[in-house]
């Protein structure tokens, strides 16, 4: 039995709480267990220099964690985001550019800030179901503003954490079944179950093939919750 009472299987509860910055074009809380991360979607009329005259627009993400948003004060990241926060904000930004259609978004740019406010272990993977149902939201907004013209959102998106915890497969991991995995990995699916990426480590003792396809499925198992848990929150 997992520390925290639940089946190897079974992801944390999942809240998400929409339109939780009333500024923002998009926003939401997702508390995941006792990880808790706000998203909120910013919009630009323009696009990047590189991709000027392209007819297509962009999304990228920045993410930061509050100083006691761990057990731990962690100073800010005042001047230069730390390698580890550069690597995420690149995954969130990846993640949800694989589900939209930036043509349909011509000269539109969507920021999605992701700010981790209690950590518990799998804050990326967090950040990048809360980013989508804040992307989503603000999408809907520039719709209804005529802003954009299509949908540009093809499918959903999620994230969840497994690992390999003492000898067990298990989903959804927290702190403790992190910082103590034989092997961890994060997989981020889109609903229709194609692959995006696939982060993953052993430590210490590498792990087969068949551990692996364990993992694999239940990550997909898990990710077919919070996609579900993004439908009702949506009403889509």
């Amino acid at each position: 039995m997992r520390h925290s009472g639940r089946e190897n299987n079974e992801i944390r509860q999942v809240e998400i709480i929409p339109h939780f910055n009333p500024y923002a074009e998009g926003s939401c809380l997702i508390k995941c267990g006792n990880t808790h991360v706000v998203c909120t979607v910013s919009m630009e009329e323009k696009v990047p220099a590189w991709l000027r005259g392209q007819n297509r627009g962009w999304i990228t993400a920045e993410y930061g964690m509050l100083p006691r948003a761990t057990q731990v004060r962690v100073p800010r990241e005042a001047k230069k985001p730390s390698g580890r926060t550069q690597e995420i904000q690149r995954l969130i930004g990846r993640s949800l550019r694989a589900v939209v259609d930036l043509t349909k978004m011509k000269d539109i740019s969507l920021c999605v800030d992701c700010d981790v406010i209690q950590a518990d272990g799998g804050t990326r993977t967090a950040s990048i179901t809360g980013g989508f149902v804040a992307l989503s939201l603000a999408i809907d907004k520039l719709l209804a503003q005529k802003k954009i013209k299509e949908n540009p959102i093809r499918e959903h998106i999620a994230a969840v954490s497994c690992a390999i915890h003492e000898g067990n497969k298990v989903a959804d991991v927290d702190y403790i079944e992190d910082s103590n995995a034989q092997a961890d990995m994060n997989f981020v699916l889109t609903e229709s179950g194609k692959i995006v990426e696939i982060q993953g480590t052993a430590e210490g003792n590498p792990f087969e093939e068949a551990d692996f396809n364990d993992l694999l499925l239940l990550a997909k198992k898990g990710i077919r919750e919070l996609i579900a848990k993004q439908h009702e929150v949506l009403g889509k």
